[in-house]
This record gives C-alpha cells, structure tokens and sequence, in this order.
C-alpha cells in the first residue's frame, strides 16, 4: 500500500466528509496503519477544527497510532508460557535458541 490518494479527493473543489474518512480506515491493520494516519492526516488537514469529518479523522489517527506501534492481539490472547512476537514487545529481544 502506497500513500497515493484517490484524485477526486485531491481535487480542490471537493469536499470532504465523513464517509471520505470511514473509506480510507475501513481496512485498517497494524502493517499500514501508520501509511493510512498519513492519509487521513493529508485529507483532513484544510478542514476548520469543528469539521465532523476533522474530528472523526483524529480519533481515527490516534486509533491508528496506537495500532501501528503496539499491534494487535484476536481470540484470546497470548496462553501461557507464550512469548509475544518481537514486533510487539517493547523489552529487549530474546536470546535466539541454542543450535543443537
């Protein structure tokens, strides 16, 4: 996913809404969320600060934040003895295992 934007909402004399902003956080997941704030940032950012589609773009952007730096975690979590994935742990990587 690239951050090229659709050309109709680039065009000046569009307006921007609030569906504009649902399109761009519909597929939100933790590989592109940071490529999609961009996108919502870039999209939102002529609008007054009352805008509903402004105020729904940063929730989305802060929602995205989030997802993109901490992941996510589906069904029940982590059992027990399990380690997270690197990309999700803030601690220093573990040791790899010894090689037999």
């Amino acid at each position: 996913m690239s951050q090229a934007e659709d050309p109709r909402r680039l065009d000046a004399d569009n307006e921007v809404t609030l569906e504009d902003v649902r399109q761009l956080m519909g597929a939100s997941t933790p590989h592109f969320a940071l490529q999609l704030r961009n996108r919502i940032a870039k999209l939102i950012a002529p609008l007054v600060a009352d805008h509903p589609a402004r105020a729904e773009g940063e929730r989305e952007i802060a929602r995205l934040e989030a997802l993109g730096f901490s992941g996510e975690t589906r069904g029940e979590g982590a059992a027990e003895g399990e380690r997270p994935l690197p990309s999700l742990s803030l601690a220093a990587p573990a040791s790899p295992p010894d090689a037999a």
